[in-house]
């Protein structure tokens, strides 16, 4: 190392880096796309990795100087840094506990490649590498940055153990994701964020061509899914439940303020054109939000549920000062009808939620109480519904009048599929928030 030049590392690292690349492609040809999207680039006394968007910025030296103690680095490090961004870990919004997140993230991508056991990729602390993931294979049973993130916000990490964790995982420095996590930075970068996603969805594609051994790539396809989904946002999906209601204000697309102050200097009190004190704006009134009561739908995930859809309703600037929020029970017939008016409703309900049934689940008695209620007026702007459940159940055959929302428990292939008039999201992803 001492007799080469700096020229000649450079150049040395450049060559590694080149031939990493090419042999991750000659083995897994479903990156090859992804792949040509990274650019690495040359940066002086960083002492390390890092990504930025699209570009892989290192440091010859150090590149050189690990290689010559683990021959894989070069490799590892390619599919590491490609494997952060085909999950998307790099446009992850803002998270409570960093060194946790960055943390998961790393654990995430490390075993994806333990698990596509790629020769060239071998270095000398995968022994200790594979103890860290048997014991976590077991709390967790799929290894996702986000899956990952939230046992450690739960079950918290010791001192002792984040080190040892660094010190297995570690490959890259995030400290440049920030910036990608910025909207307006975001669309800056030469492959965005939704390019990124179009070539996840690519590799996700590519796998069922290229694989032969389906075992081999489950945790990459798991990582892939859940990187594609973490962009809920439940705010802006109850935003789809709006309905046009009257609410007293000044309509300012309607109200002519020439007109209106020449009759005022014209005729001393008495304006040529009185203000609209009525408009339509588009207003959350009525809502129902409906329970599915059996075995596997009730504890404390139930009550995290309704108190996070109510808090982003009570919040919002579309919602009436006034509501009208019916809480539904219903397994296989309607349980029992809960409504909500204000603050002190949903805290009494929260606050001893009593549940009722537990027999099968049958959608369809719901949707017929609530055509029912909007048939008595019960609701009179009804626009929105929400379903709470794991899935298992008969679904109406015909579309209802209004906005529908199952959200489901979690993921679950086996699942009866979604009526196509209907929108649904994965409660698990956005009750762990954090």
């Amino acid at each position: 190392m001492s007799e080469l030049n700096t020229r000649e590392i450079e150049e040395y690292a450049y060559k590694l880096l080149v031939l990493a690349r090419d042999t991750i492609i000659v083995r897994y040809r479903f990156f090859d796309r992804a792949l040509s999207k990274i650019k690495p680039v040359l940066k002086p006394g960083i002492k390390g990795f890092s990504l930025d968007g699209d570009t892989l910025y290192y440091d010859a030296v150090y590149l050189v100087r690990r290689y010559l103690n683990d021959e894989g680095i070069a490799v590892r490090l390619y599919m590491h840094i490609l494997l952060h961004t085909v999950f998307a870990h790099q446009f992850k919004s803002e998270v409570l506990n960093k060194e946790y997140w960055d943390l998961a993230c790393d654990i995430a991508v490390e075993n994806v490649i333990s698990e596509l056991d790629l020769t060239a990729a071998k270095l000398s602390t995968d022994d200790e590498v594979e103890k860290i993931l048997e014991v976590l294979r077991r709390d967790i049973p799929k290894l996702t940055a986000d899956r990952i993130y939230k046992y450690f916000m739960v079950a918290g990490l010791s001192s002792d153990a984040m080190e040892r964790y660094k010190d297995a995982f570690h490959i890259d420095e995030h400290d440049m994701w920030a910036d990608n996590k910025d909207k307006t930075r975001a669309d800056e970068l030469i492959i965005t964020k939704t390019e990124w996603e179009k070539l996840a969805r690519r590799v996700k594609t590519d796998l069922k061509t290229f694989s032969k051994d389906k075992h081999a790539s489950a945790s990459l396809e798991e990582n892939i899914e859940d990187g594609l989904r973490t962009g809920y946002n439940y705010r802006e999906i109850l935003e789809r439940f709006m309905v046009m209601g009257e609410e007293l204000t000044v309509n300012p697309d309607e109200f002519d303020y020439i007109y209106y102050t020449y009759g005022l200097e014209k005729y001393g009190d008495m304006p040529l054109i009185e203000p609209l004190e009525y408009k339509e704006d588009n207003k959350i009134k009525d809502f129902a939000i409906v329970i599915d009561t059996s075995a596997s739908c009730r504890g404390d995930q139930l009550r995290r549920f309704i108190s996070k859809t109510y808090d982003i309703l009570k919040n919002s600037e579309n919602i009436f000062h006034e509501v009208n929020i019916h809480i539904i029970q219903c397994d296989d017939e309607v349980r029992s009808d809960t409504v909500i008016k204000d603050d002190k409703d949903i805290e009494a309900w929260l606050a001893k939620p009593r549940i009722l049934g537990g027999g099968n689940t049958d959608f369809r008695p719901a949707f017929d109480y609530v055509d029912e209620l909007v048939a008595k007026d019960y609701f009179r702007n009804l626009k929105g519904l929400i379903y709470f459940t794991d899935g298992y159940g008969a679904y109406p055959e015909r579309m209802p009048d209004y906005e529908v929302l199952f959200a489901f428990l979690y993921e679950d292939k086996y699942r009866p599929k979604c009526p196509g008039w209907a929108m649904h999201i994965i409660m698990e992803d956005i009750l762990n928030e954090y």
